[in-house]
């Protein structure tokens, strides 16, 4: 790879990181909004569940088309076309009124902006060396608490200016110009060298293990998008902060978030390995979510920094769960794989809003906590044969690369050797004396 071409991996990494920031900005900002949908169009907070999850359906039900999209015609064109679509269907959210039309006009929002997803992690591997890819598909995953921070920050404000359509219209402008971003610097990459280690994994949707890590990250996804999804309501319903109070500490979660997964991604470069980290950082997320429900008569100088932990722990780990369902398929079937992942990801993370505000109303906030730490713990059971697994296939990659390099060097070396030898008389090695047995060697 030439310095230029090199170089340009980072414009890569940018505009994926900005593609998914666009989708996250609606995924994960639009809980700042989650008094302002209740006061303005009457809803109960099971409804409000349902709008927030809305997106994460429509999310769903494309994700892996779009994955496969990407696999067969490329970056550039599916996150243009996905991103373009879904600022199209945010203005039409923003032009129309009440429960039903709000909740079908987010649906193809999400929809639309699925295509992210796949198509900026794919690109971005296709960019980026196995000894790279964790911090890579780190920052790219740091785009998403970004932009769910910036959009937590910016929306309430929004509204406090104008109104609730002023801050979907907002939104719409951002997806429009990550989609013009990625149409013009998306670039497939270099041509991988003709002896590239090729996968051999099968086809993503017959690969129990990537349905297993799909199925146990789905069950971790659900402590995250719980604790994201509510905080904003908790620290208004129950401790009495204003809507922006509540929004910046949302912020601050993003942003901490956005740190936690580059440093979870270099850690897991540095090991080699991207389950066992997962498990580690989301079994710690369970622990301080189960001493946050302890604590939920404390004060909130006591309680929020426990909380606040777990959720900020409770996002660290996507990048590398990411990163593993690449890594399973191979880069010629990276976009559906993370597709598949993702679809699982998803929909548990679409349910987790209904479901927690469920046992909020039936029950409490402290059993809301649990049941958070719960999904997480359970998570980390169902993801522990892939330990084992990913280290077979770790060490199974080492050495093939060992043998890529050595056939490598003898290809180097054996022309400079036949070289070597017709300049001298036959039967002569370089410093030793004729010898007929060193000539047949």
């Amino acid at each position: 790879m030439t310095p230029g071409v090199n170089g340009y991996r980072w414009v890569i990494l940018a505009v994926g990181v900005a593609a998914a920031a666009a989708t996250a900005a609606l995924r994960l900002g639009l809980p700042a909004l989650a008094p302002t949908l209740r006061t303005d169009l009457g809803l109960t907070l099971p409804q409000v569940g349902i709008v927030l999850g809305s997106v994460g359906v429509g999310v769903v039900l494309t994700l892996i088309a779009w994955g496969w999209l990407a696999d067969r015609i490329g970056e550039r064109i599916v996150l243009a076309a996905g991103l373009t679509g879904a600022a199209a269907s945010l203005v039409a959210a923003a032009l129309v009124d009440g429960f039903l039309a709000l909740t079908a006009a987010l649906l193809v929002a999400g929809m639309f902006g699925a295509a992210s997803t796949g198509a900026s992690g794919r690109a971005v591997m296709g960019w980026f060396s196995r000894a790279e890819r964790g911090m890579a598909l780190g920052v790219r995953q740091m785009g998403i608490p970004l932009g769910g921070g910036i959009a937590a920050l910016a929306l309430p404000l929004i509204v406090a200016t104008w109104d609730l359509h002023a801050a979907l219209l907002a939104l719409a402008l951002v997806c429009l110009l990550a989609a013009i971003a990625s149409w013009l610097w998306v670039r497939e990459p270099p041509p991988p060298p003709a002896d590239r280690l090729t996968s051999t994994a099968p086809p993503p949707l017959r690969d129990r293990r990537l349905w297993r890590l799909a199925t146990g990250s789905g069950m971790l996804i659900v402590g995250q998008s719980g604790t994201l999804g509510f905080i904003v309501l908790f620290l208004h319903d129950e401790r009495g902060w204003s809507v922006a109070a509540a929004a910046a500490v949302l912020a601050g979660m993003q942003a901490a978030g956005a740190i936690a997964r580059v440093m979870a991604g270099r850690w897991s470069d540095r090991v080699g390995r991207r389950v066992s980290p997962v498990r580690t950082i989301t079994a710690l997320s369970a622990v301080l979510l189960l001493i946050a429900a302890a604590l939920a008569g404390a004060p909130t100088v006591v309680l929020l920094p426990v909380l606040l932990a777990g959720g900020v722990l409770a996002m660290s780990w996507n990048s590398l769960s990411f990163t593993a369902a690449a890594e399973i398929s191979g880069r010629d079937q990276a976009g559906m794989a993370i597709g598949v992942q993702n679809t699982v990801l998803s929909a548990f993370g679409a349910l987790a809003p209904v479901v927690v505000a469920t046992v909020i109303v039936a029950a409490s906030w402290p059993a809301a906590w649990v049941l958070l730490a719960v999904s997480q713990l359970a998570g980390v059971w169902v993801l522990r044969p892939l330990v084992g697994e990913e280290e077979v296939r770790a060490r199974t990659l080492e050495g093939r690369l060992r043998d890529r390099d050595e056939q490598r060097r003898r290809a180097r070396t054996t022309p400079a050797r036949r070289s070597c030898n017709a300049s001298r008389p036959a039967g002569t090695t370089a410093g030793a004396a004729p010898s007929p047995v060193a000539a047949e060697a």
